[in-house]
């Protein structure tokens, strides 16, 4: 009976009303976005103007202040939160971010860091507090200056043809089919980027990151944790550094390749010559797969662990029992491996495991 009662009691209590979208037209070729916690969404659209759509949630949504207007020499959108305590259940199960936030609803921005100041603001799955949060749509015409933070949720980007910066402090972020300078940077969260062309930077603290389809002058990606995956590169500078985590990369394209990581495996798929190729490894395997066109001065040094080469023939030049160089093909390039333990295999394409 009393679930039957509770049961009838939710079905009789009115639905929450639907919040109708905030719309924010703002007109300039510089713009930043600022929101502590909710669902961001980045894509393309026409026109001259770069508009936000801002839907507020939970118990206190009307709590929240919307503020716009120029700030540091950018047109700005700024979501005020007008509490040190914000509650937004999505972060999960004893979720807990903090972060400073200036009176003006900025956060983790070149100014905040330099100037410091603010109120130091916690943002929880549960417990007391401001119960908002607010999702933002941002519809970006091609050839604008984008900045977007965001404290706490999770963050998509699609389509947008710009100098585009995404900065979150704790959230996953997914990006596809991007042209131009792209940033992107979590203090903790995975990343995930595909079809993209251009300047591209991704750091996270803590948190894997996936490529695939992905072009550019310069391709960096840094991760205090986690591992790097990626298929089809291609760049003409490739750096990836991880202090904790496997690098496991295919099908790349690049004449400049520098993989570091303090421990995890690496496994690299080459398809074309390179002038320069560095790996290192404090712990871990790595596995270099090399096309036949491959030419190189080779210098690998495992500080405990075997070389095997399988289809590559060397010429020696120096051989030691952790230690050997050489050249491969026309010698024109540098190939260097340093691993503190375990073993190297350098391999043709095509080449059995």
């Amino acid at each position: 009976m009393r679930t039957l009662l509770v049961a009838l009691a939710t079905l009789a209590a009115p639905a929450a009303p639907a919040q109708t979208p905030e719309r924010h037209v703002l007109s300039s070729d510089n713009v930043a976005a600022y929101n502590l916690a909710g669902a961001l969404r980045v894509e393309a659209g026409a026109g001259s103007d770069v508009v936000v759509e801002v839907t507020r949630g939970g118990g206190d949504a009307a709590k929240l202040r919307v503020e716009t207007g120029p700030l540091r020499g950018r047109e700005t959108l700024r979501v005020i939160y007008p509490d040190d305590r914000i509650v937004y259940p999505a972060l999960g199960r004893h979720g807990t971010t903090s972060l400073t936030v200036a009176d003006d609803g900025t956060f983790n921005d070149h100014e905040n860091r330099r100037y410091g100041g603010g109120r130091r603001v916690q943002i929880s799955s549960d417990g007391r507090g401001l119960e908002a949060y607010a999702d933002l749509r941002i519809v970006v015409p091609a050839g604008k200056r984008v900045a977007v933070y965001l404290g706490v949720g999770r963050a998509t980007v699609a389509n947008v043809d710009g100098d585009l910066k995404v900065d979150v402090a704790s959230a996953d972020v997914t990006a596809s089919g991007t042209k131009g300078t792209l940033l992107i940077d979590t203090g903790s969260g995975n990343v995930r980027l595909t079809d993209a062309t251009g300047d591209i930077s991704l750091d996270t603290g803590s948190g894997d990151v996936a490529l695939g389809g992905v072009r550019g002058r310069q391709l960096k990606v840094d991760t205090g944790s986690g591992a790097v995956t990626g298929d089809r590169i291609e760049a003409d500078v490739l750096k990836v550094d991880t202090g904790s985590g496997e690098v496991a990369l295919t099908a790349v394209r690049s004449p400049d390749v520098n993989l570091d990581t303090g421990s995890g495996d690496v496994r690299l798929d080459l398809l074309t010559d390179v002038e320069s190729l560095y790996v290192e490894t404090g712990s871990g395997n790595v596995t270099l797969t090399v096309p036949a066109a491959l030419g190189a001065l080779v210098d690998i040094d495992t500080g405990s662990g075997d070389i095997d080469f399988a289809g590559v023939t060397l010429r020696v030049r120096r051989l030691e029992k952790d230690h050997i160089t050489g050249e491969i093909g026309d010698g024109r390039g540098t190939v260097k491996i340093e691993t503190g333990s375990e073993d190297v295999r350098l391999q043709r394409s095509g080449t059995p495991e």
